[in-house]
């Protein structure tokens, strides 16, 4: 098994390295913009909105979100303190992250999580808004690879997680509707 994990880890930081140093990327103002899309208020104040504007399904959306946000972050919390992958700034000698990280560890990717436990949101009750949305999830992810504080396999469980805490979020919410 270690040496699978061994040659993910390898593929992941070739896909990084490719992706910050041979193709780099100009405009990281917009980069950094995008990432903070990811940061938490936009959620609240989107189901805050919601919850006021949408008397038919405002409800149901903040249940199900309150859920699971709940599920993800708990799950991504346990997740990195379990796994304490490092980094790249850390794992990678004489490469500098364009910004702070918000936490010690780099996996699954908890900026990413969440805008997919959104986007995955909209997709179940605003279905004509997903395609939008989900770009914008993808656009988060990317900016944060693109910033140096995770490796494209972060991006990944983050996408897995945010989606999986979506659903299940929706289903309890669902179960407790009843």
């Amino acid at each position: 098994m270690k040496p699978l994990l061994q040659r993910i880890h390898q593929f992941d930081t070739r896909a990084f390295l490719w992706m910050n140093k041979e193709q780099g990327c100009q405009y990281h103002w917009l980069v950094r913009i995008i990432s903070r899309t990811g940061d938490g208020p936009l959620y609240l104040i989107a189901g805050s909105s919601l919850l006021v504007i949408d008397s038919s399904q405002g409800l149901s959306f903040f249940g199900a979100a309150l859920i699971a946000f709940l599920l993800d972050v708990s799950c991504y919390l346990s997740i990195k303190h379990l796994i304490k992958r490092d980094r790249p700034e850390q794992k990678l000698k004489g490469f500098s992250a364009l910004i702070e990280p918000s936490d010690q560890f780099s996996f699954p990717s908890g900026h990413t999580a969440g805008a997919f436990v959104f986007a995955t949101l909209i997709l179940n009750f605003y279905p004509s808004y997903a395609f939008a949305v989900f770009i914008w999830a993808s656009l988060v992810g990317l900016s944060r690879v693109l910033l140096g504080v995770h490796f494209p396999g972060d991006i990944l469980a983050g996408i897995v997680l945010g989606c999986v805490s979506a659903q299940a979020g929706i289903l309890f919410a669902s179960q407790l509707g009843q």
